[in-house]
């Protein structure tokens, strides 16, 4: 493209934390055009030029140019041939003409069957989009025709029950003054709590009054509104409720000013307008330098909150905005989060749709994604739904996180051991309507039949109004029929978790497992619990993750559940894998799944922790664990420790009643069912069996009224070389010969099996059974 030499392009080498160079020639390809990612150059107003071929030698006649490009990555506004491709960028001029070489070629391939999700270009992308308001949910022309449907159907799209609900008890509701902040600006949590419940509820009372009386054409509705959104337009933007001071906290002012400003535009006069418009810019201004300047997630995509405000908050707050500033700066950050979401979403996971953060997280960065997504295909007709990621992402829950379970599971989660949160459901019945997978609807039903009731629970309304979810849902998308899930499994390649479900519509024969090793090790909201896995069964959580996520940074939280002293895993000379706060430390403990497989009778699932365990003890050499799921009823857990030096293992499993111990048995009865279990000799010698109730280490007002769960430990000595198999046995407590029944089926004798008399014979069995 030029016919003198050109400087060297600086072709920074990609670390653990940051973006990578993609796609190359292992990238599994899975949407057309492929994603395309490079670590950005030292100049912060840089542009780039882009070029793909089909040919490695880019001759004119077959190399797509894509010039000016503002960023670090980009998505072509096209789809490309099926094959083979090369591509590599340069950073140009204004006028797209390179002013440095092009960098390293790099190859991919494009399969057939692969869905095709270009996004259209800047210069095209808002050619069908309204400038009038309002802009968010309904456009203008369509809030007429809603208006019409109201008027002939009150109950239209249960608008009857908003309307009653959610809209008219803020009509007499005190408008909040500003919140005066922290004691002595010191954080504490019953005051982060307090304070972000009543600014969910000041974004509820204001979107809700607005909508309602435009809807209604209620001028005392709308003035009330008007009201509320006034006062708190008068806050100061760089206060107790900046970004700065607590960020969630200036997530939901933001978008309270932006549903009023957006709703209330034609009813405000250009006074009024100016000053909501003025506070709205300056909040959104502060939260979109932080994400782009401050945080630099497109450079850094593993900052949780400044990721989350990209779908949350900036997408609906520039929507709203868009050419009503002179500058028109909403504009180009518009387009950075619409490329965000289009090219780099989700860090946290790949195509198979997991979510490295846990489910609970999942459920949060789902909840905001599936709004920001609605809000941009009405508003743009850009449709992130058929990305692959959103496609196979609603799996993640359903597989690993069923409707009645309450601590099988991994990461941070606000629950407090509760059933998962009914914004799980909602978030799979918007994926139902999406694919028309009767299984999400049906999880959607089932959740809400066994969780009714909860939509005031702080975890539901201090971050949604599910009143306001069902309307907005039934006006954009249809109602899909349930059906029952299928037993199986998923393997979530890209975070390194599975997933088994076996007869999760039965509820007296549902078996429930998760495993995790993630290539994510323990940040950001992950824990150092790689190789480690939980279980449940008939209904009752059997191998749970212990504690509770009462706040970030609690006692609870750093000494106890991010920690692997609180997983169903094991410990190396009493030590487990680093989950501190050093942001590369943690992504370096990390793990990965090697296999996930259904075999004849039984499904095996293979973890290596190796790298996780040696953060903390570097003489481990290796550490892998194997999980047999026999016949859809027991497993069997199978160790494997390689150490330079003799190390001493403790076998780890948690459960929310103690034990029953016997020699290497151990038996634990909960409410509904139970399960046994048998420790193996490892080379090393006999296990030491012992068990300890409570959190070590937590300050004791944290878990202050919550249940306290149990730890079992089998210790075993020193040794260069640990195989260890154990076998757990669900049962429900009404079929007491279950566990006998299975012995027998393996060909021994179940009552000295049960006694701890025949050991030999119990090690020589499990060791056949690991070889299976």
């Amino acid at each position: 493209m030029t016919g003198k030499t050109l400087p060297v392009l600086d072709e920074p080498k990609a670390g653990r934390l940051t973006i990578q160079y993609a796609p190359t020639a292992e990238t599994h390809i899975t949407e057309n055009p492929p994603r395309f990612t490079w670590l950005p150059v030292i100049e912060d107003e840089a542009r780039y030029v882009l070029r793909i071929s089909s040919d490695a030698s880019f001759p004119a006649k077959t190399t797509k140019v894509f010039t000016g490009i503002p960023l670090n990555f980009f998505t072509p506004d096209v789809a490309l041939e099926l094959g083979d491709h090369y591509w590599s960028y340069a950073v140009c001029d204004a006028a797209g003409k390179p002013t440095t070489a092009f960098s390293s070629t790099r190859s991919f391939t494009i399969p057939e069957g692969v869905p095709e999700t270009a996004l259209p270009s800047r210069a095209t992308r808002y050619a069908n989009s309204t400038l009038s308001h309002p802009r968010l949910w309904l456009t203008s022309d369509r809030l007429d025709d809603f208006r019409k449907a109201v008027k002939a159907d009150p109950d239209h799209c249960t608008w009857a029950n908003f309307y009653a609900k959610s809209v008219l008890p803020w009509m007499d509701r005190e408008i909040l003054p500003e919140p005066v902040g922290y004691p002595n600006h010191q954080r504490t949590a019953p005051v982060w709590r307090k304070t972000y419940i009543e600014l969910q509820e000041a974004m509820y009372a204001i979107r809700h009054l607005a909508i309602g009386g435009q809807v209604t054409q209620d001028p005392k509705m709308i003035a009330r509104a008007k009201e509320w959104l006034l006062s708190v337009a008068e806050w100061d933007p760089m206060g107790t409720t900046s970004r700065a001071y607590t960020d969630e906290w200036a997530y939901r002012v933001t978008n309270a000013l932006t549903w009023g400003y957006d709703w209330l535009y034609n009813e405000m006069t250009e006074d009024e307008r100016a000053r909501v418009r003025a506070a709205l810019m300056e909040r959104t201004r502060d939260i979109a330098e932080h994400a782009i300047i401050g945080a630099k997630i497109h450079l850094f995509p593993y900052d949780s909150h400044a990721v989350r405000s990209v779908s949350l908050t900036l997408i609906p707050a520039l929507i709203a905005l868009r050419s009503d500033e002179p500058d028109d700066k909403a504009a180009e950050w518009l387009d950075y989060c619409i490329e965000f979401l289009s090219t780099v979403y989700s860090p946290w996971g790949d195509s198979d749709g997991g979510w490295a953060e846990g489910t609970n997280y999942w459920m949060m960065g789902m909840a905001y994604l599936i709004e920001a997504a609605n809000r941009l295909k009405s508003y743009t007709g850009i449709d992130l739904y058929k990305r692959p990621f959103f496609r196979n992402t609603g799996d993640f829950p359903l597989f690993c996180k069923a409707p009645n379970s309450r601590r099988v599971f991994f990461g941070d989660d606000s629950t407090q051991g509760d059933l998962p949160c009914i914004k799980t459901g909602i978030n799979l019945r918007q994926y139902a309507g999406v694919t028309g997978n009767g299984a999400y609807q049906w999880y959607n039903e089932e959740l809400a039949r066994l969780n009714p009731n909860t939509e005031m629970a702080f975890y539901n309304w201090g971050w949604w109004d599910t009143n306001f979810d069902e309307l907005t849902y039934l006006t954009d998308y249809p109602l899909v029929e349930a059906t029952a899930p299928e037993s199986g499994f998923r393997w979530f390649k890209g975070i390194g978790w599975v997933g088994i479900q076996h007869a999760m519509a039965d509820p007296e024969n549902h078996i429930q497992f998760v495993m995790k090793s993630s290539p994510f090790g323990s940040i950001s909201h992950s824990h150092g619990d790689q190789n480690a896995f939980c279980m449940g069964a008939y209904g009752e959580d059997m191998a749970i993750q212990s504690g509770y996520y009462v706040a970030f940074n609690s006692t609870m939280h750093q000494k106890w559940r991010r920690q692997t002293i609180s997983k169903n895993a094991i410990l190396i000379n009493g030590k487990g894998q680093y989950a501190d706060k050093d942001k590369s430390k943690a992504m370096a403990a990390t793990g990965q799944i090697l296999a996930a497989e259904q075999r004849e009778d039984h499904i095996y699932i293979k973890g290596d922790a190796t790298a996780a365990y040696q953060s903390l003890s570097p003489e481990v050499t290796l550490a892998e664990r194997e999980i047999y799921f026999v016949r859809n009823s027991y497993f069997v857990i199978v160790d494997k420790v390689d150490a330079k030096t003799p190390v001493t293992i403790d076998w780890l499993l948690h459960a929310n009643q103690p034990f029953d111990l016997g020699g290497s048995s151990f038996r634990n009865t909960g409410e509904k069912a139970g399960f046994y279990g048998q420790v193996v000799w490892s080379e090393a010698g006999k296990p030491v069996l012992t068990q300890e109730t409570g959190f070590p280490g937590v300050d004791p007002s944290e878990y202050e009224g919550l249940p306290v769960s149990t730890c079992l430990k089998a210790h075993y000595p020193a040794s260069t070389r640990h195989r260890i198999a154990t076998l757990l046995v669900p049962y429900k407590l009404d079929d007491p010969k279950r566990i006998f029944n299975f012995l027998d089926d393996q060909g021994y004798d179940a009552d000295l099996y049960f006694t701890d008399s025949d050991e030999n014979t119990f090690r020589v069995v499990m060791k056949k059974l690991a070889n299976t």
